[in-house]
């Protein structure tokens, strides 16, 4: 048994390192650890088994000394939050959650990457216990961990500002082993300049520097010096070399240990820890060779590593049970740990009972009582007529609902004015050093995000605050450039968590920005991601009401605001309708007696088209029903009957009209419906002139319903 006790010079003071004890035990579950995870990956016949190879007794120490965790309840509040970016990677973790007692067994281990598995090829949030969220892009981990690192130091200063450091029951950490491919995307770069100035000294990234990428030596795009990079953007950083050297090779977790206990007494920055690795070590003829990276290492690489660290190469999936009985003796010290914290959070509870009804509230994920009171009293001053755009109605709608919930908060990509986006009043999340003349208000616990010009890094963040905390944040941008956003949507769509999307400047009435500036694709391309709920209310009153059912509706999608810069009139037909419409995705605006010759659909701004266009064939005899469509995907989660009632089929002349492409609404056009579009990039004019010149008017609505008739009639 080795036990380790240091002294370091930190800062000119010595600082006591507490003990790290290294076994025999721990040496024989190690390699007991690589070698389940190659036996796993042949058993499946594809995989990345270099990488957990040889980051078993990085995940090992990390498990058994560092992250504070319960296996009998994954959920526990109080626990670390560990993200394995690399995704790939997924062994490293199924491992170290087999050993330490989660729900999880031998055998989901041998169903590796199989249908029906627990133990899918990349982490996926939901599936499997002690996975706190999917990791399959490279680098969203990376950024999500920021997330959840803002999210505990929000939370905390939400419900317990005034507890000395490190003695609330809302502090907690977050860890992250990532490798070259994480630091390699830019969306890493984004997220750790954001982390950097943010002082998040909770946040511990571990960097498997083992220089192999699918193409080979990661040379060849690989060259900056990574811990000067994350120096210069505020992190504190140390190396640990398992590569000796004499060019030996030593899994030298003491050395790995020590370097994060040094780290963890620095609290206002967050940690880079490198450590150096050989892929695959110490697989015979696959140990630092890119084929172990992406491929089964093949039975005889297996055989060769089992008979190196001492197993039958015989016998797949080896059993050592006194090894694993120890390694398990970590759920004892987490259940500990978790009394400890259940005293603790007594503690607070008896103290701050207004504190704790708050907690319990964003626990369960309930609004609060006057939620709809901050609604009601918001609409109760909108009046038909007015002219209002709706990022201007969204603003109002988030102010409005922030009154009541202290959980909600968020801010915008350098946009916060443009996108309306800011919590009047509230101070900006930020280290008080980071004050501008701008911006004066601010407080480690505010409630207004400055993402700067970093869309991607945002969606991610916003992701992990989702994940690693009880509050809800939202997060805006140009529509246009949803697109830098886009990866890190899909994934919260994947995830089915609730992530606020606010998308203003929403078509070519943006203006003379130009074409770079118009989405006209945008909107197809974000309806076609599943699970995302993309809502473009037509004025005021439909902002609101979209804003209070994304907060009341049972489901966790995500959700996208898709907004004007642009004003838009009030309708009268909203304030009577929208209410019981808006939350039905689509409803019956302006109707006719019997049965109408034509349907005119359009969202956003683009209603007040469908309106106009409606009076216009009315006064020719012409019989048209208008239909408000905010959101396809909440109206086709109505019933078949209601669907019907608001689309008859037996109503075939049906005309769309919406300010970009018409790929979404064929499946309501029909074989004889007409689209009023966009199938173009946008122009170099004024936002109303683009709108005229691309056909979005009224005049251009009724020639496409007499089409629509005269086909549907032929």
């Amino acid at each position: 048994m080795l036990s380790v006790k240091q002294l370091y010079l930190m800062e000119g003071k010595l600082v006591y390192m507490s003990d790290f004890t290294w076994t025999e035990l721990d040496e024989r579950a190690v390699k007991l650890a690589k070698v389940l995870s190659a036996d796993a990956v042949e058993k499946a016949g594809s995989g990345h088994p270099g990488s957990p190879v040889s980051l078993a007794p990085i995940a090992y120490t990390l498990y058994q000394h560092f992250i504070k965790h319960d296996p009998k309840d994954p959920n526990w509040e109080g626990r670390d939050r560990f993200i394995l970016s690399g995704g790939h990677a997924s062994l490293t973790q199924y491992v170290q959650l087999y050993f330490s007692g989660y729900d999880l067994t031998l055998d989901d281990l041998k169903k590796f990457r199989t249908m029906g598995t627990r133990t899918p090829g990349h982490p996926e949030y939901g599936l499997t216990p002690g996975i706190e969220m999917t990791t399959g892009p490279l680098g969203q981990g990376l950024a999500s961990a920021v997330g959840f690192a803002m999210g505990q130091r929000y939370q905390r200063n939400l419900l317990d500002a005034e507890a000395p450091a490190g003695t609330s029951p809302f502090d907690h950490k977050v860890w992250v082993i990532c490798g070259e491919g994480d630091v390699e995307e830019g969306i890493s770069a984004e997220a750790a300049s954001i982390a950097g100035g943010q002082k998040l000294g909770n946040l511990t990234v571990i960097f498997d520097a083992n220089h192999i990428q699918i193409e080979g030596d990661t040379n060849l795009t690989f060259s900056e010096d990574i811990l000067k990079r994350f120096e210069a953007q505020g992190w504190y950083t140390d190396e640990v070399s398992f590569v000796q050297p004499d060019g030996s090779y030593k899994e030298d977790t003491e050395a790995l240990a020590a370097a994060l206990h040094k780290a963890e007494q620095v609290t206002d920055r967050p940690h880079f820890i490198k450590v150096d690795t050989l892929i695959a070590w110490p697989t015979p003829g696959k140990t630092n060779d890119e084929s172990s990276h992406g491929s089964k290492l093949g039975s005889e690489a297996v055989a060769g590593l089992k008979k190196v660290l001492g197993f039958d190469p015989e016998v797949a999936f080896p059993a050592d049970d006194e090894a694993l009985a120890h390694a398990r003796k970590v759920a004892d010290r987490g259940a500990q740990a978790h009394e400890e914290w259940n005293e603790k959070f007594n503690a607070w509870r008896a103290a701050n009972p207004d504190k704790a009804a708050l907690y319990d509230r964003l626990a369960a994920g309930d609004l609060p009582a006057d939620f709809n009171k901050a609604i009601d009293e918001l609409e109760a001053g909108i009046t038909a007529g007015a002219s209002v755009a709706t990022r201007k109605a969204s603003g109002a709608a988030i102010n409005a609902i922030a009154a009541v919930m202290p959980e909600l908060w968020g801010g915008s990509a350098d946009l916060g004015g443009s996108n309306n986006t800011t919590i009047k009043g509230a101070p900006s999340f930020l280290p008080a050093e980071f004050a501008t003349k701008t911006w004066p208000n601010v407080s480690e616990g505010g409630r207004v995000l400055h993402f700067g010009v970093r869309e991607l890094a945002m969606g991610a963040i916003t992701n992990g605050i989702i994940l690693g905390s009880h509050t809800r944040p939202f997060n805006g941008t140009f529509f246009m450039f949803s697109d830098y956003e886009r990866p890190t949507v899909r994934l919260a769509a994947l995830m089915n968590i609730p992530n606020l999307y606010v998308w203003t400047h929403d078509s070519v009435a943006v203006g003379e920005d130009g074409p770079t500036h118009q989405p006209v694709e945008n909107l197809a391309s974000m309806r076609a991601i599943p699970n995302l709920e993309v809502v473009r209310p037509a004025d005021e009153f439909e902002t609101a009401e979209a804003y209070r059912y994304n907060f009341e509706r049972e489901s966790t999608a995500p959700v996208a605001m898709i907004l004007t810069r642009q004003n838009v009139p009030t309708l009268a037909e909203t304030i009577e309708k929208a209410k019981d419409g808006v939350k039905r995705g689509a409803y019956v605006l302006v109707d006719t007696d019997g049965t109408p010759d034509v349907i005119l659909m359009g969202s956003g701004s683009e209603v007040q088209h469908a309106v106009e266009a409606a009076k216009t064939l009315a006064s020719e005899g012409i019989k048209a029903r208008v239909v408000s469509v905010p959101s396809m995907e909440w109206f086709e989660q109505q019933t078949d009957e209601y669907k019907e009632s608001v689309l008859p089929a037996a109503v075939k002349a049906r005309v769309s009209v919406e300010a970009g492409l018409a790929l979404s609404w064929y499946k309501y056009l029909g074989s004889y419906g007409k689209a009023v579009s966009i199938e173009s990039f946008g122009l170099q004019g004024g936002g109303a002139e683009n709108m005229v010149a691309l056909g979005i008017t009224p005049e251009h609505v009724v020639e496409e319903a007499k089409a629509s008739i005269a086909a549907a009639r032929a």
